[in-house]
């Protein structure tokens, strides 16, 4: 007898077409039979171990979150109800060109500094691991969701090349292949780069077009943080799609945002940008979060000229009062390449976290200039992570609409008050952009927060309800679906997502937290 039975659920299976009512047979963690309308036909029932009444609940396939910076908490945390009870079923780690592997003992120690605002220092952490390869082993062993992950060409630039602003010699950028390669092989799922972060930003084009040649050869695709989301936001959009096909890669863009003032509006033409190359044969997608704010780390605003030699430099640069002087008018006077080449409006960043508990009273509070972000980065040595309130909302119901969006959470769980897309992206979606809103259908929504993203990952047996797929599976009601998060309580957990399962198995069950582990690496499927 199969494992379970989920009777009279109201299906969406994440094809974006209708709904269907059907039981839903689960065993050996797939779905192995579907009977639509099963009680009105009169048909026999199947039966099961166990049978769950969904009855006014909608079954789709888990979600799946693009971006992630879960690198740290899937080990650190086993419950991670942060993503599990959002029903994200699968995590894209490796995000912004900044991950842990492949590293040496040195590269390590810079990473695990320059990072600590998005997970943390890691003192908690054994890192038993170097390459990438041995990094998705150790996520085998147990965690609450399934993760893929994107090797990040900062890590790779810094174990090889260092934090230098220079161009790789040759005989660098073959080590760098041969790393992307590697990485590849042992089952990353593409490049990730953060090109507004030090030292991947460092990188010329020409040198990430190599790199995405290898991504390409392996099927993979390329992710970049793109080198504005401020002025010159287009240029650096339309820079990633000439790069990408110049190398033949598939280019996924990584929360594709039109933030700053100086954008307000302006989605239909980074739109428009898409839709050209898409018309020419291009392989683009790209995630976003239903939030107008993004969130970074405080350090990451500052000129890439300050971060130059590495996280220990910067510090040195920011104890002198010369070079001090220097940051602080590439912020307020230039626009540093950091905040996107925008000038800095202090009133807009409010500290969401800090490393130091001491400082633990700046959490909440919305910067009043230069001297008190210098005092904040010395003493947390780099750790404090921000809001940035600058998003429009036209831009992002805009971009939601687009037929290659997917979701994606760019969620930092670290700090006091972190974003409250961290906890609620998934519902926030459901909830507020389908049912009060009515941006997109219900059936168009979870497309593109399950099938579309799947097929970007070439996953061939995930992200649709189907006979044979597997059983990573969300149950909601439409009715009382939503975020609970928000701004003054980020870490409150949504309402009507009663079951999850993950491997047929259950992750969240009458809305609370098992102690199930069901969670592995999914590795790149070979070309």
């Amino acid at each position: 007898m199969e494992d379970l039975v989920i009777r009279d659920a109201d299906v969406v299976d994440g094809s974006g077409g209708p709904s269907y009512r059907a039981d839903v047979v689960v065993d050996g963690g797939r779905i192995v039979s579907i009977v639509k309308e099963a009680a009105a036909a009169g048909c026999q029932r199947p039966r099961a171990i166990r049978e769950l009444d969904a009855e006014g609940l909608v079954l789709s396939p888990g979600f799946i979150d693009m971006h992630a910076h879960s690198d740290l908490a899937l080990l650190r945390d086993p419950d991670h109800s942060a993503k599990a009870a959002q029903g994200v079923t699968l995590e894209v780690l490796g995000q912004d060109g900044l991950s842990y592997a492949p590293v040496d003992d040195r590269t390590l120690q810079e990473v695990r500094r320059a990072i600590t605002g998005w997970n943390g220092h890691g003192d908690d952490i054994d890192f038993d691991w170097r390459s990438v390869g041995e990094y998705l082993d150790r996520l085998d062993r147990g965690i609450a969701v399934n993760a893929a992950y994107l090797i990040p060409q900062g890590t790779v630039r810094a174990l090889v090349v260092g934090w230098e602003d220079r161009p790789a010699t040759p005989e660098e950028l073959d080590r760098m292949r041969r790393l992307v390669a590697e990485g590849l092989e042992q089952g990353a799922v593409g490049l990730s780069s953060g090109l507004t972060y030090t030292p991947g930003m460092y990188a010329e084009d020409a040198e990430l077009t190599e790199l995405c040649r290898v991504v390409a050869s392996y099927g993979g695709y390329y992710c970049p943080h793109h080198r504005s989301y401020g002025a010159g936001a287009l240029e650096a959009y339309a820079e990633m799609v000439e790069l990408t096909r110049q190398a033949g890669c598939a280019l996924h863009l990584a929360h594709a945002t039109m933030n700053f003032g100086v954008n307000e509006g302006r989605a239909p033409e980074l739109l428009a940008l898409l839709d050209e190359a898409l018309a020419a044969g291009a392989d683009i997608s790209l995630d976003t979060y239903p939030y107008t704010p993004g969130s970074t780390t405080l350090a990451a605003l500052l000129p890439s000229w300050a971060s130059e030699g590495g996280p220990q430099a910067l510090l040195d640069r920011l104890r002198g009062d010369g070079t001090a002087e220097r940051i602080r008018h590439d912020l307020e006077v230039t626009g540093s390449d950091g905040c996107h080449g925008v000038p800095v409006d202090w009133n807009t960043i409010e500290i969401s976290g800090v490393g130091d508990p001491s400082l633990s009273g700046e959490v909440g509070r919305r910067l009043d200039g230069w001297a008190t972000a210098r005092r904040l980065l010395l003493k947390d040595r780099l750790a404090t992570s921000i809001l940035q309130h600058v998003g429009h909302e036209e831009n992002v119901r805009a971009i939601m609409r687009h037929r290659v969006h997917t979701g994606g959470s760019d969620g930092i769980l670290q700090g006091a008050k972190p974003h409250p897309r961290a906890y609620g992206t998934f519902p926030h979606y459901l909830g507020t952009y389908v049912r009060e809103l009515g941006v997109l259908s219900l059936e168009e929504c979870v497309a593109h927060l399950t099938s579309r993203p799947a097929a970007r990952l070439r996953l061939p047996d995930r992200g649709l309800v189907r006979e044979g797929h597997r059983a990573d599976l969300v149950l909601f009601d439409p009715a009382t679906v939503a975020a609970g998060s928000t701004y003054d309580r980020p870490r409150a957990l949504p309402t009507g997502i009663p079951y999850v399962l993950v491997d047929g198995r259950f992750v969240i069950e009458e809305g609370r937290r098992t102690d199930v582990l069901a969670g592995r690496a999914v590795r790149r499927t070979p070309v």
